[in-house]
């Protein structure tokens, strides 16, 4: 069970910026009548600006407007997480649906889905498994037949007897808190729920402090905020309300002098790492800790003093826009500009277009 979250709320109230959207209407002139317009694409957005903003950006770097790719040793891979990362995003924003439709098609390709959650016998990896789950339902579509595959049945397999997901594969299992809470928030949204044992498992895995470890088993539990944030989202979908709270109550101690969040041991906050904690303290009513939070990623956001390819992103950390962290960095900033937990995101009602950040002429 779930409950009703303020995020659409919040970010409607605080978002301070108005968009056009990317696809443009033009004036008429008095010698040509006006061309025919699609008003659900084209209708200006009054509302969730800058988390609009943010997602219409990410949703213009997509290849294709379908899917992200990532370069390694001048090799080109489908990145299937960052694209689902944008799926999240854009139902978060509730924008961009065309791109999130497609790329969610893009995702159910054979070749791409067992390439990213394992053929099913040599390997199969429980966190990219639940991931793509929870798009699947995200956006509505069935996932007992996604792609071929049975996600639920297939995440539910790798449910060992403790209670933790974890990894079948040659070469070892990579399975951590991001693993078994996504597991937990994709497998609430099923009929039969998420198993109580996985919900066990998660809640005693917690710091003497409240927070929550990266990795399981460790001598030294060490509390960290992007597990934090991802656990106690997991626990309050689930119903384990007290090890929720406590993980809440140490991300709002930990929250950094600049509003931000950084990584373990980290000094520094960065967009990633305050996306998540921002969504998971204003998707459970922490306002106060939440707004200040999302003040930092919009803080970071690129405005209309820069080029026009720019605007909306959010930049990693306060050095400013680098292309190469910003997408990441603005999928997940998305989240917590607009505070909706992932146990309430829906793309259901998203507007199909790509909102774009108004600026005056002059700064064109």
């Amino acid at each position: 069970m779930t409950l009703t979250r303020p995020g659409r709320k919040i970010s409607a109230l605080f978002g301070g910026l108005l968009l056009a959207t990317a696809t443009a209407v033009v004036p008429a002139t008095a010698s040509a009548a006006p061309a025919p317009v699609d008003r659900s694409a084209a209708a200006s957005i009054p509302a969730d600006n800058r988390t609009r903003a943010a997602a219409g950006w990410l949703a213009r770097q997509l290849v294709d407007g379908e899917r992200f790719e990532t370069t390694f040793d001048g090799v080109t891979y489908p990145d299937q997480g960052l694209t689902i990362d944008a799926i999240l995003a854009f139902a978060a924003a509730g924008v961009a649906d065309v791109n999130g439709a497609k790329a969610t098609t893009w995702l159910a390709r054979p070749e791409i889905l067992s390439g990213y959650i394992g053929d099913g016998t040599a390997n199969s990896y429980a966190g990219a498994t639940a991931k793509a789950l929870l798009a699947a339902e995200v956006r509505g579509v069935n996932p007992s037949n996604f792609g071929g595959v049975d996600l639920p049945t297939r995440l539910r397999s790798l449910q060992q007897p403790s209670g933790r997901f974890t990894d079948t594969s040659p070469w070892g299992d990579y399975s951590n808190a991001f693993s078994q809470s996504l597991a937990l928030l994709a497998l609430d949204r099923t009929a039969s729920g998420a198993p109580s044992a996985a919900v066990d498992f998660l809640a005693g895995a917690h710091c003497a402090d409240g927070g929550f470890p990266l990795n399981f088993g460790l001598a030294t539990c060490t509390s960290d905020a992007d597990s934090t944030a991802m656990s106690v989202q997991a626990l309050a979908a689930t119903g384990r309300h007290q090890e929720a709270t406590a993980g809440l109550n140490w991300l709002a101690a930990h929250q950094l002098s600049d509003g931000g969040f950084g990584t373990s041991g980290a000094t520094t906050s960065n967009a990633n790492s305050t996306g998540l904690a921002g969504q998971a303290l204003l998707s459970s009513w922490r306002v106060l800790p939440g707004l200040t939070a999302r003040h930092f990623l919009t803080q970071r956001q690129v405005g209309c003093t820069a080029t026009p390819a720019t605007r909306g992103a959010i930049a990693y950390d306060a050095t400013g826009f680098d292309p190469s962290t910003a997408t990441r960095a603005t999928a997940q900033a998305v989240l917590g500009l607009a505070g909706t937990g992932f146990a309430d995101l829906t793309a259901a009602g998203a507007l199909p277009g790509v909102p774009t950040l108004h600026c005056p002429s002059s700064a064109s």
